[in-house]
């Protein structure tokens, strides 16, 4: 007879989600505490889907979160997971009576809240229609309805009273956003939170979940040095159950040395990352990711990328991290045999590959690949199994530069004087109607969609 676990991760395999066989280092129970709100859901559903290990452990654990709510599509979800993974469980059953009687007790709630909220606009009273529409979204968004949830958050907006109300209101719009996976619309969002100083203590308190919801939009949109910058900008000292329902400080802490080891050089690392006294209250907890940095900047590449790849299988069960844990380690390692090459004319093959081989493909392939692309300068030579760095002559460099800067000088010189000449002669330069036309005024330099005219 088929294992089942086995046919639920074939299956899972063949619908292009990632599987990772590999035991995670994080204990489940610990790391869930972490999060309150629906992302705790999710992330659980993420892991059952994906780590072969805590599968069964992790849906049903999913499970118990689903009946704690109100969300009934979740509860299906689920429960159709852990029917394939684990047909014999006793939880692999529908519970139609919970089914049923939280399908009645929604619809219910429903429609008080919207009888309320009617009754609230009839008597025109700001803050019971802010309050109204507010419990109403909280409903939707806990049922699992997020369009709407969305589009009552955003009526409380004209009837906020208080810099709290504001700030609460862009924290709504921003969970469902992310929720929603709507990154380009968490900007628009997060900058209605702006409050230009007049709050100081509001903005504090609001600060870490602002750029931990930045850092995530970045990061949705594959911005990976944008997305360090604002996780390595969150405040420490605001307790983390002021951001908890879309990340935790652990998150941050990993997103942040991750995406900074990724994208920036080994002097911004070393005041950015490492000296950066913030920054370093969120790396406790993770003291891997302050030992990857260090390694980096101290030259022990190996090193560094043996730390990272300890860790791989807990990154591709993070919620957000999963897709992008790939590309980010790929441009760590290339980063890390381009330091290495630095100080080089010439490596063997071997020699990098006692550093930098992986049982996944040949350093020399890899090499061919960061040399097509252009991350590394290089020459490979095939016969006798040498690389032979590119090095550039910075005599010539500087040369370059100096005539590069000279000619953009001269051209700058050249339209100074033109613009005298045509002022001297009292004439002006003013926009032409006709499209299309174009005037030189002679050199190399025409006027687009200009005309002389007589001052």
């Amino acid at each position: 007879m088929a294992d089942p676990l086995l046919e639920f991760f074939t299956q899972m395999d063949d619908q292009g989600g990632i599987v990772v066989k590999d035991a995670p280092k994080f204990d489940l129970d610990l790391l869930i505490q972490n999060y309150r709100g629906r992302t705790k859901f999710d992330r659980l559903l993420l892991i059952g889907r994906s780590s072969v290990k805590l599968c069964v452990e992790a849906l049903k654990v999913a499970l118990a979160e689903a009946k704690r709510g109100r969300d009934i599509q979740r509860y299906r979800e689920v429960v159709e997971y852990l029917r394939i993974a684990a047909p014999d469980d006793p939880d692999a059953v529908y519970d139609k009576k919970w089914l049923e009687k939280q399908e009645l007790a929604n619809r219910e709630e429903t429609q008080r809240l919207l009888a309320e909220l009617k009754g609230y606009k009839n008597n025109l009273i700001k803050e019971s229609i802010r309050m109204g529409n507010e419990d109403l979204a909280k409903h939707y968004e806990a049922i699992g309805d997020l369009n709407a949830a969305s589009e009552h958050y955003s009526k409380m907006r004209p009837d906020v009273s208080t810099a709290k109300h504001l700030v609460d209101v862009g924290k709504h719009l921003v969970r469902v956003a992310i929720q929603r996976r709507e990154w380009n619309m968490l900007f628009p969002h997060l900058a209605k939170m702006s409050l230009n100083g007049q709050y100081p203590e509001e903005e504090r308190s609001s600060q870490p979940f602002i750029k931990a919801a930045t850092g995530i939009a970045f990061l949705g949109q594959d911005k990976y040095h944008e997305a360090a910058l604002a996780f390595l900008e969150a405040d420490p000292t605001v307790p983390a159950k002021a951001y908890s329902d879309i990340i935790s400080r652990n998150d941050i802490a990993v997103y942040g040395g991750l995406l900074a080891l990724a994208t920036m050089d080994r002097r911004e690392l070393q005041a950015m990352v490492l000296e950066n006294q913030s920054f370093r209250m969120f790396l406790e907890p993770e003291p891997h990711i302050r030992r990857a940095v260090t390694m980096f900047v101290n030259g022990r590449y190996s090193s560094c990328i043996e730390i990272l790849e300890g860790y791989r299988s807990d990154y591709l069960l993070d919620i957000y991290l999963q897709k992008h844990v790939s590309r980010i380690y790929a441009k760590i390692r290339s980063k890390c045999i381009v330091q290495y090459l630095i100080p080089f004319s010439c490596v063997s093959l071997e020699t990098l590959e006692k550093a930098f081989g992986s049982p996944e493909s040949s350093i020399e392939d890899e090499l061919a690949v960061m040399i097509e692309e252009g991350v590394l300068e290089a020459r490979i030579d095939g016969i006798e199994r040498l690389v032979h760095t590119v090095r550039v002559d910075p005599r010539a460099q500087m040369q370059a530069s100096a005539l590069a800067s000279a000619e953009n000088y001269e051209k700058q010189a050249v339209e100074r004087l033109r613009r005298m000449a045509i002022a001297a002669a009292d004439l002006e330069l003013t926009p032409i109607k006709k499209q299309g036309l174009h005037h030189q005024l002679g050199g190399d330099l025409a006027y687009a969609d200009q005309e002389i005219v007589m001052g």
